[in-house]
């Protein structure tokens, strides 16, 4: 039996794992993760809860509380009461977290531009215009952010 045509999994996880290794190496001069400059970027972009924040950067609950821990704990970012409902929290970045995020965004562009500097400028934009058409169409939802299906106990079934 003849395997796939094209393995796209494993290109395509190859890919982002040695990108995320690339941007880590790059951010850590920063003493920034890839997980804490994702929240920053995510919580500048207008005023959003934890939730939001967490659901915008695919990130569970639990490392979403640990990554803004961290940022709380070196005056990057501070949640504070909504004012619209006293139960949530709204992520919202500190003039110190402002800063460096400017600085994250600087190295973090120059590292894309590193990682598609294979490429020329028309295939890498058609390579990003594809990627970005498959994660808001058929990639909207990835499968680390949904709840698993289990199966029912054979007790049960």
């Amino acid at each position: 039996m003849p395997g796939p045509r094209i393995d796209l999994l494993f290109l395509l996880n190859q890919s982002a794992h040695a990108f995320a290794a690339q941007v880590g190496e790059a951010l850590a001069d920063m003493e920034l993760s890839v997980r804490e400059y994702c929240v920053l970027l995510k919580a500048s972009e207008g005023v959003y809860t934890q939730n939001a924040v967490a659901e915008m950067a695919m990130l569970d609950k639990t490392t979403m509380v640990t990554t803004l821990d961290s940022l709380e704990r070196r005056g990057l970012a501070e949640r504070r009461v909504s004012d619209t409902d006293r139960r949530a929290r709204i992520v919202a970045l500190t003039p110190a977290g402002t800063k460096a995020l400017e600085e994250a965004s600087k190295t973090y562009n120059a590292t894309v531009a590193e990682a598609l500097e294979g490429l020329s400028p028309s295939e890498g934009e058609a390579f990003v215009e594809a990627l970005q058409r498959l994660v808001e169409g058929p990639w909207a939802t990835p499968s680390h952010t949904m709840t698993l299906r289990r199966r029912a106990p054979a007790s049960a079934r």
